[in-house]
């Protein structure tokens, strides 16, 4: 039997973000195709590791103290270790901790590492952050056996440091959404049809506080849901509640919401969705957004025009995004057309079975290749 287990996410079912989302649904798909599939999961506590059974795939639960990041490295090297004992593939989800990926190819074992974004180009990180992320982007790159680019940048940002024969471009995946009850969004105080949505940690790089000025810039007769954790001692978070103040019925901070249901019923029902993610890969949020059929208004970089096409809008500054806004929330037929746009874009390369038949393949070619213990 093929076996594969998978770290770098915080576990499975999915509560957290995209990585869990996808280690879950790559778990339950390849279950399903034969293969035994373990999942490493972080919890918070002390004491010994400890296992149970998800629908078919096997969870190993690590305590760690804390739920930081100190936690997240924690985790990530008591899961390695542990998976470096037994025989069979393993899926690295992320480079944040590749350095430990050097455990198991001193095990012999072989590894498949998900690359993630270009982390250490965010603005977000400190010196040493950014430091810390570009070494193990470097040793991920010469530690994994087979590295999966998320996106054709990103790809090509990978070609500077490892082979091309090592490299497997495989994009995110996502459900198509329709036919979403309304209930939700109304709860919410958001008549469905007549919102935007926008969901992002509230991060510079990520253009919240752009998108809520240049939508509260003047009366617009719609509103602006805005999806993320606002805490009042952070600075940006506190300049985009300041922004958000100017328009107090439009611009609507909803705070975090994880419900899937919540988050899905809400994609559904809105008139457009914001993106306004500066570096990364394909995101998941965006490629969702075209899952669920929505225009899309875009923060205007390689990485985005690659995932939307030429359907969407883009915009660099929060001056374009107020004429953006200006120009298409009143075109029905605009609007139409972009979503069409969405929907052809999303069938072509982001569906679930495309993505997953895409990763087994991958896994078993790495499967097939025999690697020798690296010597010291």
């Amino acid at each position: 039997m093929n076996s594969l287990r998978i770290l770098g996410t915080r576990g499975i079912p999915a509560a957290h973000g995209g990585f869990e989302t996808f280690a879950e649904r790559l778990a339950l798909y390849l279950v399903h195709r034969g293969w035994s599939v373990t999942v490493y999961c972080q919890e918070e506590g002390a004491g010994a590791v400890f296992e149970d059974h998800w629908q078919g795939v096997r969870r190993v639960h690590v305590p760690v103290p804390g739920d930081g990041p100190r936690a997240t490295v924690a985790f990530d090297w008591r899961a390695t270790r542990h998976a470096a004992r037994e025989p069979g593939l393993c899926l690295t989800l992320g480079y944040n901790t590749a350095v430990f990926c050097g455990w198991l190819r001193w095990a012999g074992l072989r590894n498949a590492i998900n690359m993630d974004g270009i982390e250490w180009r965010r603005a977000k990180w400190s010196w040493a952050a950014k430091a810390w992320l570009r070494i193990n982007e470097f040793a991920g790159c010469h530690l994994g056996n087979q590295l999966v680019a998320d996106h054709p940048e990103i790809e090509r940002h990978l070609l500077a440091t490892a082979r091309a024969d090592k490299i497997t471009m495989i994009p995110y995946g996502a459900d198509r959404l329709q036919d979403k009850p309304s209930a939700p969004v109304q709860a919410l105080g958001l008549e469905p049809g007549r919102y935007l949505t926008l969901i992002a940690r509230a991060e510079p790089e990520n253009s919240v506080l752009e998108a809520v000025q240049a939508f509260a810039r003047r009366p617009r007769g719609l509103q602006l849901a805005v999806l993320g954790n606002l805490r009042q001692d952070n600075a940006y978070h506190r300049a985009v509640r300041a922004a958000a103040a100017a328009a107090p019925a439009e611009v609507r901070l909803l705070g975090a919401i994880y419900d899937p249901p919540v988050v899905q019923s809400l994609r559904v029902h809105s008139l457009a969705y914001v993106h306004g993610h500066q570096v990364g890969g394909t995101n998941p949020s965006l490629v969702e957004a075209l899952g669920a059929g929505n225009a899309v208004i875009a923060h205007d970089n390689r990485f985005n025009r690659w995932v939307l096409g030429a359907s969407a809008r883009y915009f660099e500054s929060a001056n374009d995004l107020a004429g953006v806004f200006d120009g298409v929330l009143g075109d029905a037929a605009a609007l139409a057309e972009m979503r069409e746009g969405s929907l052809a874009r999303f069938e072509h390369t982001f569906t679930w079975p495309v993505i997953l038949a895409a990763y087994e393949a991958m896994l078993l070619r790495l499967a097939g290749r025999v690697e020798a213990r690296p010597e010291g």
